[in-house]
């Protein structure tokens, strides 16, 4: 196809590295194929309201160590399940057909749409009433199926690797079990990379229920041996044998309306009845999503970005750029959203955690 004039847009949660692939899109489009390239403002929100602003090359000078997204973000305008009231109550309604009706009055003939499973779903929604959207993987939770990572995760894990760190001295000076609860949703990615990094000595994840004697075991094994701290990283979505998730509210205008937290208080107010030692809760929370993005994800951003407008021009529609074995390869969006990409209990990492004296729970 012959593209003059594309669109970029981020939608669902904000993470480190959007906005350097933003700087990739934008320069690669202009530099590469003399495009127009519009920035559609606040996910697919902008989409419905028809909010957009045209992106020059001197527009995104500066921005790829910036946290954050320069066009905003929204995880609450699904078009097919958009919120609306009326009459003082929240409502739900198809504003699907304004979306591509504003995407042909922007004059835009295709548009990449930077996000996870939740921006992929919308855009396959989209692309069946003949808009041509091709997606970037985005999420600090690594759980997009189809990719060995997506940008966001290093820079969350490298966040959750510094705060065990500093929670390490404390915790030794006052003799305290310190629980670290981390973002995640249902998958332990960001859990077992940043508690292993960290030196974690029980990490719990949701593929594997925990048992809490098991806990309780490995607690007293580090006091007998002179060791009168621990140190616990809690995914948010862990649960014990058994039991379900820890919901900490529900927003019923959100794609993902599930708020998982407060697992690890749980967790500490057993640990603490049972072994008698003092415990204090972290939890991490957004901080893990701000702060600029680690130089892995700058580049692992960029790359995205720049194979993105690739597939735009050669009219691979449906497709986004994957990592796979470190090359980027065009993997279809439907695939990517047929399940979570979950740890699986032969993943090697459970291994090495294990031989190096960590308690997963079980």
């Amino acid at each position: 196809m012959d593209i003059k004039r594309m669109g970029v847009l981020s939608a669902g949660g904000d993470c480190p590295g959007i906005n350097a692939v933003i700087h990739a899109v934008v320069k690669k489009a202009i530099l590469d194929y003399h495009m127009d390239v519009v920035g559609i403002l606040d996910g697919f929100q902008g989409l419905i309201e028809n909010r957009w602003k045209r992106l020059h090359y001197n527009d995104v000078s500066g921005i790829l160590p910036l946290g954050g997204t320069i066009l905003g973000t929204s995880n609450k305008a699904d078009p097919f399940h958009y919120p609306f009231y009326e009459n003082g109550e929240l409502c739900f309604g198809d504003f699907s057909p304004k979306a591509v009706n504003n995407f042909r009055e922007m004059d835009i003939q295709a548009l990449v749409a930077i996000g996870g499973d939740g921006t992929f779903h919308i855009s396959q929604g989209l692309i069946a009433k003949g808009l041509n959207i091709v997606g970037v993987p985005k999420t600090i939770d690594n759980d997009l199926s189809e990719t060995d990572l997506t940008f966001g995760f290093d820079s969350a894990v490298n966040v959750v690797t510094e705060a065990i760190d500093r929670l390490h001295t404390t915790a030794q000076s006052h003799h305290r079990v310190m629980l670290v609860e981390v973002m995640g949703r249902y998958a332990g990615w960001i859990a077992l990379h940043g508690g292993i990094a960290g030196g974690g000595d029980v990490i719990l994840i949701p593929e594997i229920p925990f048992d809490m004697e098991a806990i309780y075991r490995a607690i007293r094994k580090r006091v007998s041996a002179g060791k009168r701290f621990s140190i616990v990283v809690v995914a948010e979505g862990a649960k014990p044998k058994g039991g379900d998730f820890v919901v900490r509210q529900k927003v019923q205008e959100s794609h993902d309306q599930i708020r998982l937290g407060g697992i690890s208080y749980v967790v500490g107010k057993k640990i603490e009845e049972r072994t008698g030692m003092e415990t204090r809760v972290v939890i991490l929370g957004h901080l893990q999503r701000g702060g600029s993005p680690t130089p892995f994800d700058r580049v692992l951003a960029s790359r995205f970005g720049a194979a993105a407008v690739d597939l735009v021009v050669q009219g691979q529609f449906g497709y986004f750029p994957a990592l796979k074995c470190n090359a980027i390869v065009p993997v279809l969006m439907e695939k990517a959203i047929q399940s979570l990409k979950t740890i699986s209990l032969n993943d090697p990492l459970l291994g090495v955690a294990r031989s190096s004296g960590i308690c997963l729970g079980d």
